[in-house]
């Protein structure tokens, strides 16, 4: 069965939901849990010319603070679960490329994700990190609604 579960936080009440529900599967399987929060990169700083005409820093940093909150809060919840629990977060500008690479690195064998279930305008300009994963994943992906 499944020995590491790797649980993707965005801090969402969708996300917390999904986390504590596999945490209470991690906990009935015997299974531990990486919990990795990814801070995203502002989209311009692939652009040189616009990080010369913008400063950053302070966005990277809010974006760090937030993804360690995510986690902490996860790693609290894993705690008064019984189940053992690593955190990490990381930044990115597609969250989807973390969430693979960070179940891989960690030998996870399964990732169990919250899909927001965006529909039509919504799903076409914001896509979908869960959609993502599950199309580039060779790691099995659960998508908790």
């Amino acid at each position: 069965m499944f020995k590491k579960i790797l649980v993707p936080t965005d801090g969402s009440p969708l996300s917390e939901k999904a986390g504590k529900a596999a945490l209470e599967f991690a906990a009935a399987i015997n299974a531990s849990v990486v919990s990795l929060s990814v801070a995203q990169l502002y989209p311009f700083m692939m652009m040189p010319e616009a990080g010369a005409m913008i400063d950053l820093s302070q966005y990277e940093d809010v974006q760090d603070q937030v993804a360690q909150q995510h986690v902490k809060k996860f790693a609290e919840l894993a705690l008064a679960s019984g189940v053992a629990c690593e955190t990490i977060t990381t930044r990115a500008l597609h969250p989807y490329e973390e969430i693979i690479a960070t179940a891989k690195a960690k030998q996870c064998d399964l990732i169990w994700m919250a899909s927001h279930g965006r529909k039509g305008l919504d799903k076409l300009l914001l896509g979908s990190e869960t959609q993502r994963a599950l199309s580039h994943s060779d790691i099995p992906v659960l998508v908790y609604r």
